[in-house]
């Protein structure tokens, strides 16, 4: 089996033997057999994983069907757009833990908006998206259509208004992957997001209205219907990337469906891994541990369940390098 695998498995397989290397390498042997069993997976994306490139490893899981769905922020769905179109101009700030208060006010005042060590260029990123989804808004809502978040994304992307901007190679943006495909996205609390602030201020100048943007109570049906379709078999995991919405908004479609849809039959989530560096206190979610998920009625008592406690922008990558046998 290792003769197969590239030098990335060869690795991670040799020298991650004992402790969070080793929950690394079960959870990426866990969810490689999860799929070859005729599973399928959900990936949550929270944080700013798309600001830290990480399309780059997710684009070829997407293109792969390594993926079935994914639940992300508002936050993550743009930036990966975002870095498509304005790579050139984003601003890294390596001492980034050295910066005053002045310092950041001096980014601020020169349009640029920091992500811990990288700074997302204002004109360049936000203004550039705003410009072509505007309108892509402005007709759905003159035709009164409704559409969710990612499905107005990727009409902009699928358009080839945007290629005109490339500035990396199109095979590492995650969304674009995802367009081509027409992989089924949740964007839980879209409007906590640059383009959701935008999309408020037109509803709020009465340009658009509120009703063309569908919601998140749309999104919680709308999966519910795709879980019920998809969990047949060997069913659906969970691989959550960092904690918050993105993660405790779909792991809750089977409580509802079991407790509030009383469908006493429905599949648990089959997998389940979680990369976090939150520890577990003050009823902290994104530190809890995935046993408390059981009582929930989330997990069942024998699902596979790992916990990662380290840096997602280096574990995830390695898990998708691990499934892809890079």
């Amino acid at each position: 089996m290792a003769a197969e695998r590239g030098p990335i498995s060869r690795f991670i397989e040799t020298n991650y033997l004992h402790f969070n290397s080793a929950a690394l390498m079960d959870a990426a042997k866990g969810y490689e057999t999860h799929l070859d069993e005729g599973g399928k997976m959900m990936i949550t994306l929270a944080g700013a994983m798309s600001t830290a490139e990480l399309g780059i490893s997710l684009a070829e899981m997407i293109r792969q069907d390594k993926v079935a769905i994914i639940s992300c922020t508002g936050a993550n769905l743009e930036e990966d757009i975002m870095n498509l179109v304005a790579h050139s101009h984003y601003k890294r700030v390596p001492n980034y833990r050295d910066l005053s208060p002045q310092d950041e006010w001096d980014l601020l005042e020169n349009h640029y908006n920091r992500v811990t060590d990288t700074c997302i260029p204002e004109e360049e990123a936000f203004r550039r998206l705003q410009k072509h989804i505007h309108k892509i808004w402005k007709d759905a809502d003159s035709a009164g259509e409704r559409y969710f978040p990612h499905e107005f994304m990727y009409k902009m992307l699928l358009s080839g208004d945007l290629e005109q901007y490339y500035e990396i190679d199109p095979k590492n943006s995650w969304m674009l992957a995802a367009a081509e495909k027409n992989l089924p996205i949740v964007v839980p609390g879209w409007e906590d997001s640059t383009m959701g602030n935008i999309f408020a201020s037109y509803v709020m100048k009465r340009e658009l209205q509120a009703s063309t943007m569908k919601s998140g109570i749309e999104y919680m049906g709308w999966l519910a219907e795709w879980y019920i379709a998809n969990s047949g078999g060997k069913g659906v995991g969970f691989f959550q990337i960092g904690g918050g919405i993105a993660g405790d908004f779909p792991i809750c479609v089977v409580p509802m469906l079991y407790q509030d849809m009383e469908m006493e039959n429905i599949p648990f989530w089959s997998y389940f891994c979680q990369i976090s560096d939150s520890t577990t206190s003050f009823g902290s979610y994104s530190g809890a541990v995935p046993n408390e998920k059981i009582t929930w009625g989330k997990l069942d008592i024998h699902t596979p369940k790992f916990i990662v406690e380290s840096d997602a922008t280096i574990v995830a990558p390695l898990i998708f390098a691990w499934v892809l046998k890079q």
